[in-house]
């Protein structure tokens, strides 16, 4: 684990057309602002600057469309192709300046250009308890692992604005120093909701996007620490306290390193209720409520770093202990997809099956189907993690009917339709 803590990810500036780091505030107010996010290789060793410079000026005298979209990179820029993975107009869908898909000239828009470089280790895990069960893993930011995973989340709420822009007034008010004692704020969010909806996925798109959003604006690095809270309440006496201990020692270690942003999630938060009721009624030791008890005291401590964000999930929202919902700042529900949502998701995968060329190309770019919006109406009460299944298992089922033929959209949003129909068939044999 040292080793892992000593070798961090540089991450690098988010610049503005200065050329300098800046306020994502800056411009003028007549100014649309566009977030301009800006992968660089992580072989390269090119100043952030001199990227964000070379972007801004690849930009220039041309007109943008306000919508999230990749902007292609020319052959003809040798730098970019030797320096930069991707460039992507992002954040529109949550930003909102101004109408979606209204045409912005140059003049008429602000850039604001995050460089960063992924990194490309995976999690660290800690120690295993007694039980063979890690108590949190650990993550540098930005990571390779969660890169565009906030464009694949397609909620119909704008939930994932909510969070952004709650999430970045937590780290302002932090950074400006606030008081709050006079204005109480304890940077604790609080998702809940059924299984499946993407509540722990959305936690860590949320810290992947404000580790590039806020690189080198106020902070150099970023850590994601996530915490199984079941596996804090161990079978051995007196072992959850240490459990607990352990845990905490670790993110103060992190915290404490002021241009580090620390994003905790701490997954499946109503374990503290049942392991407090188990205890009050007297089935499990007087060490469980201890360790609850000490997990809430240690969260409230963490309030007095202004770098630390704290990330938690439901999936029963009647069983969240009242004594942590006290403590979020904001209680989200996340449910399934609605119709709009579901068949954007489909769609999406439509795309990407087309992109590999498993579906016919003239087929897939059709922007609306009756079939598939078919299939989106057979999937009313699925999950967004049983949407991302339903195209595999709908070609597993028809892959005999293709022959290896490429399939045409319509065909496949047929298949999808019967899949999800045979999905919904097999739950119900299930209760």
């Amino acid at each position: 684990m040292d080793a892992h803590i000593e070798n961090r990810t540089y991450i690098p500036a988010s610049v503005g057309q200065n050329g300098k780091c800046h306020d994502d505030q800056e411009g003028s107010s007549s100014e649309v602002a566009l977030t301009v996010e800006v992968c660089q290789y992580a072989t390269s060793s090119a100043d952030p600057i001199q990227i964000a410079d070379h972007v801004r000026q690849y930009l220039s005298n041309r007109s943008f469309v306000y919508q999230d979209e990749v902007i292609p990179v020319s052959e003809e820029d040798q730098y970019l192709q030797s320096h930069v993975e991707s460039i992507r107009l992002c954040d529109c869908e949550t930003d909102r300046e101004t109408a979606l898909g209204t045409r912005l000239l140059f003049w008429q828009v602000h850039l604001n250009v995050h460089v960063f470089q992924l990194s490309e280790e995976g999690p660290a895990d800690d120690d295993e308890t007694e039980d063979n069960v890690s108590v949190y893993r650990e993550w540098m930011l930005p990571a390779r692992e969660f890169h565009n995973l906030w464009d694949s989340l397609l909620y119909e709420e704008d939930i994932k604005g909510r969070l952004l822009h709650y999430a970045s007034t937590a780290l302002l008010f932090g950074e400006r120093g606030v008081d709050s004692h006079l204005v109480s704020f304890n940077r604790t969010v609080l998702l809940h909701g059924p299984p499946g909806t993407g509540k722990t996925t959305l936690c860590k798109a949320l810290a992947q996007k404000l580790a590039v959003r806020f690189s080198r604006r106020w902070f150099s690095q970023g850590q994601l620490i996530e915490v199984n809270a079941h596996s804090l309440f161990s079978k051995w006496f007196s072992e959850s306290g240490k459990l607990v201990s352990k845990l905490f020692s670790k993110i103060m270690e992190l915290v404490e390193e002021e241009d580090s942003l620390v994003c905790v999630l701490l997954d499946e938060v109503e374990s503290l209720t049942r392991a407090r009721s188990a205890s009050v009624s007297g089935s499990e030791p007087a060490d469980a409520i201890r360790a609850v008890n000490a997990l809430l005291t240690q969260l409230d401590a963490l309030k007095a770093y202004p770098n630390v964000l704290v990330l938690t999930t439901s999936n029963i929202t009647e069983a969240i202990d009242l004594a942590f919902v006290d403590r979020a700042d904001i209680k989200a529900y996340v449910g399934p997809p609605g119709a709009q949502a579901r068949y954007e998701i489909l769609r999406s995968c439509v795309l990407e099956l087309h992109r590999v060329g498993i579906l016919a190309k003239d087929q897939a770019q059709q922007d609306a189907s009756t079939a598939l919006l078919e299939a989106a109406a057979a999937c009313a009460g699925f999950s967004g993690r049983m949407l991302r299944k339903l195209p595999f298992l709908a070609h597993a089922r028809g892959c005999s009917l293709s022959r290896g033929r490429t399939l045409s959209c319509q065909a496949f949003a047929c298949q999808l339709r019967q899949a999800s129909e045979l999905e919904a068939h097999d739950r119900g044999l299930m209760k």
